[in-house]
């Protein structure tokens, strides 16, 4: 369990939404465990992909740490250049699995980041 007055490394996230292909789930899913690999072995700190389960069925979510925008960048030149990132966003446009996509960069609010529920009596 982590010490409330622990510092949290984590300093920027990336946050991606995504509008999806609803029919084309599956697929969307085979590209997001790609990123699984793909991300931590170009620099970033992959929190994780998050598809729909109930409600709209054509978002899902990616979220990666940097220690900073600087690290962002170079992960991006990293990315650009990685032989299986080329391929997973050639799979993406191939497949036409991704309508559209926003990126968001976040902070985190230390005292509220990953609180445990407390056990019920």
């Amino acid at each position: 369990m982590k010490n409330q007055k622990e510092t949290i490394v984590m300093s920027i996230t990336c946050f991606i939404e995504y509008k999806i292909n609803s029919f084309k789930l599956d697929k969307f899913q085979e590209y997001a465990e790609n990123w699984g690999k793909i991300i931590p072995s170009c620099g970033g700190e992959l929190i994780g992909y998050f598809l729909p389960h109930e409600g709209s069925n054509d978002i899902a979510y990616g979220l990666i740490t940097f220690n900073s925008l600087a690290d962002y960048e170079k992960y991006r030149a990293i990315l650009k250049e990685d032989k299986n990132g080329k391929a997973n966003f050639h799979f993406a446009e191939q497949e036409k699995l991704i309508i559209s996509e926003k990126r968001s960069f976040l902070k985190v609010v230390p005292e509220t980041y990953h609180r445990l529920a407390k056990a019920s009596l």
